[in-house]
C-alpha cells in the first residue's frame, strides 16, 4: 500500500467533513468510485476508511453505504448539528431513479465509451462558427438586461419563421423561449395540468426517465408502440376525462426507439384527439435529425383548435450547452407559461438568444444541418456494421432513418442493472431500457452520435462480450 496515497484519502475525506460538504447523515462514494477518484486499489480504500471509522467519522456495513455519523465538533461537544440532510426528500420534486443519476454521473467520465449520450460529438460541433457568430452577436450587445417574458422578440421572430419552412404557422406571439425542452415541460406540468390528472405517454418513453410530470402529482400512462409509433388501437380503449388528460408524443424520432410515426397515423391520431378533446404535447426536438429523407409533417402543422402545444430545441441539432428551445401555443397559454419562467428564471440567456437568433438568420443553422446529416449517416453505417459483425448472434434491431439512438432488443433478456453494471466495469457507457419503463431486460438504448469512430465499434465488441458471457452463465 501506498503510505503517502492512504494519508492523502484521509485528509481529503476529514477535509469534506470538516468543511460541511459531506454532512452527518451523507453517504460516501462507493470504494469502487474513491478507487478510481484517486487512482488506488480497493485495499488503500479499505484501509483509509477504516481509520476513519476508527476515529468514529464514519460507520458502513456489508452491503450498506458507509455513511457520515460525526464531525470533529460532534466528537467534542457530543451534540448533533441541524443540517439539510434531513429535508433532502421533504421537497415536493422527486429525485431521478438511483440508476438515471449514475449514469448523469457518469457521462462526464471520458474514460468511459459513451454510447448513452443523446448529443453530438464533440467534433460535430461547429466550434469556428459558434466563435464567428459570438463575435458578431457581441456588436449588438446594448444594456445586455432582460428579455421580454416571452423571449427576445428577433428570435421569436427567426423561430416563426424557421417553423413555417416546416409547414408550422406559428407568430412570435404564440412563441416562448426556453432553455430547452425539459425547462418546457417542467413548465407545462406545474402551470397546466391539475395534481391528479393523467398524461398518457408512449411506453417506452423518454419521460418516464425524468420526475418532472410525478414531482407535479401527475400520473403517466403508458399506450404500447410499434415502428410507426403509437398504437391508436390502444388510444381508442383509453375512457379519457375531459379537463384530467393530456397525451404526451414524440412522433418523429422518438426516443429511445426512433420509430417515426407514419403520414397516415398522424392524421388519424390527429382525429381521435379531437374527437375525444384530448390535448396533446408534441414533442419534436429531433426533426431536423432526418437522415435518409424528411419526415411527415408535424402533427401541429395540422392544428386548427390550438389544442397542441408544440416543443423544439437547437439542444440536439446544434448546441446542448447553448439552451435554447421554444413552446408553440395558443397565444393565452404561452402568456400563461411566460409568466412561469420569468417567476423560476427571469429568461433564458440573452446572449445565447442572440446567438440562436444569428443561427437562424443568416443561413448557418441549415448549411450545419446538411454537415451533420452526413457526418451522423456515416457514424450510423459504422455502428449498424459492428453490431452486425458483433451483436447479431444475440439482439435484433431496426435501422432508424434519423436521430441518435438504435433500440437493441435481445434474444435472451438480462437484468438491467447487472448488465449496466458490467459494461460501466469494461469501460461502457449504456441505458438499459428500464429507465425507459421498460422492465424486461431485453432492451438496451444505444447511440450513435457521440463515441469516436473507433470507440463506437469497440463499444460494440466489448457489449457483445458481456451478453455472450450473461447468457451461457
Amino acid at each position: 500500500m501506498n503510505e503517502t496515497k492512504h494519508v492523502h484519502i484521509v485528509t481529503f475525506i476529514k477535509d469534506k467533513i470538516k468543511k460541511g460538504e459531506w454532512t452527518i447523515g451523507s453517504r460516501l462514494p462507493s470504494q469502487r468510485q474513491l478507487a478510481l477518484l484517486f487512482e488506488v486499489n480497493r485495499s488503500t480504500i479499505v484501509t483509509a476508511l477504516e481509520e476513519l471509522t476508527a476515529e468514529g467519522l464514519i460507520q458502513g456495513k456489508t452491503g450498506v453505504a458507509t455513511v457520515v455519523i460525526n464531525n470533529t465538533w460532534t466528537l467534542l461537544e457530543g451534540n448533533v448539528p441541524s443540517t439539510w440532510n434531513k429535508n433532502i426528500k421533504l421537497g415536493g420534486h422527486q429525485a431521478s431513479s438511483v440508476l438515471v443519476q449514475e449514469i448523469n454521473e457518469a457521462e462526464s467520465d471520458p474514460r468511459l465509451i459513451q454510447l448513452s449520450k443523446g448529443e453530438l460529438a464533440p467534433d460535430l460541433f461547429p466550434l469556428q462558427q459558434m466563435k464567428e457568430v459570438l463575435h458578431r452577436v457581441s456588436d449588438q450587445l446594448t444594456s445586455f438586461g432582460y428579455e421580454e417574458p416571452k423571449g427576445n422578440r428577433q428570435l421569436r421572430e427567426a423561430v416563426s419563421v424557421h417553423l413555417k419552412k416546416r409547414g408550422i404557422n406559428a407568430s412570435p406571439s404564440s412563441i416562448l423561449i426556453v432553455s430547452g425542452a425539459l425547462q418546457a415541460l417542467h413548465l407545462i406540468s406545474v402551470g397546466l395540468l391539475q395534481q391528479g390528472s393523467t398524461v398518457y405517454v408512449e411506453k417506452p418513453s423518454y419521460v418516464y426517465s425524468l420526475a418532472v410530470f410525478q414531482s407535479a402529482g401527475v400520473q403517466l400512462k403508458g399506450l404500447p408502440i410499434d415502428r410507426e409509433g403509437l398504437s391508436l388501437e390502444a388510444l381508442q380503449k383509453v375512457p379519457f376525462r375531459p379537463g384530467h388528460s393530456v397525451l404526451y408524443t414524440n412522433p418523429t424520432y422518438h426516443n429511445p426507439t426512433s420509430s417515426l410515426m407514419s403520414l397516415s397515423r398522424r392524421k388519424t391520431l390527429r382525429a381521435v384527439c379531437e374527437e375525444k378533446q384530448l390535448p396533446m404535447i408534441e414533442d419534436d426536438v429531433y426533426r431536423d435529425l432526418w437522415l435518409d429523407e424528411p419526415p411527415p409533417p408535424a402533427l401541429k402543422a395540422r392544428d386548427t383548435t390550438g389544442s397542441m402545444l408544440y416543443l423544439g430545441s437547437f439542444s440536439k441539432s446544434l448546441s446542448a450547452g447553448l439552451r435554447i428551445g421554444w413552446v408553440v401555443g395558443p397565444d393565452a397559454v404561452i402568456d400563461r407559461l411566460a409568466d412561469l419562467k420569468m417567476q423560476s428564471d427571469y429568461g433564458s440567456s440573452s446572449l445565447s438568444q442572440y446567438a440562436a437568433t444569428e443561427w437562424l438568420t443568416s443561413g448557418l443553422y441549415e448549411e450545419h444541418l446538411t454537415t451533420i446529416r452526413e457526418a451522423l449517416i456515416y457514424r450510423r453505417t459504422l455502428f449498424v456494421q459492428a453490431l452486425e459483425t458483433y451483436l447479431a448472434p444475440y439482439a435484433t434491431w431496426t435501422v432508424p432513418t434519423g436521430g441518435f439512438f438504435i433500440w437493441i432488443q435481445l434474444h435472451q433478456a438480462i437484468d438491467a442493472r447487472s448488465l449496466f453494471s458490467q459494461a460501466k466495469e469494461a469501460g461502457l457507457l449504456l441505458n438499459p431500457g428500464s429507465i425507459y419503463a421498460e422492465p424486461s431486460g431485453s432492451y438496451i438504448r444505444l447511440s450513435y452520435a457521440y463515441a469516436s469512430h473507433s470507440e463506437l465499434q469497440e463499444g460494440i465488441r466489448r457489449l457483445a462480450l458481456i451478453i455472450k458471457t450473461a447468457i451461457e452463465k
